[in-house]
């Protein structure tokens, strides 16, 4: 095996978008989507797409909910999202070691 291989870099992860948000929210457990959009200088759009593949893998979860009648959407990393990103960072630190 080859430290150097890139076929052992996570895929869903290694999107910048993606990337971005899952190194958000590992620093700071939760966040709504106008933070997340803020914090990754994405557009909606964009951005809604990157955070269904991520939901999708089981890598976050999404809460829903209304607070004084404004609907807003808050996303966490799940156990399976930590321990992915943790491995992604784990393999790309032995590439850089090399």
């Amino acid at each position: 095996m080859s430290e150097f291989d890139y076929q052992h870099l996570d895929d869903l992860i290694h999107s910048r978008i993606r990337l971005a948000v899952m190194a958000l929210l590992i620093a700071v457990d939760e966040a709504d989507f106008v933070f997340i959009k803020e914090k990754v200088n994405a557009t909606d759009g964009n951005l809604s797409v990157h955070l269904k593949k991520l939901e999708d893998a089981g890598y976050i979860t999404v809460k829903k909910e209304f607070i004084n009648r404004k609907p807003k959407t808050m996303y966490s990393l799940t156990k399976t999202g930590r321990k992915a990103f943790e491995a992604y960072l784990d393999q790309l630190e032995k590439m850089i070691k090399k």
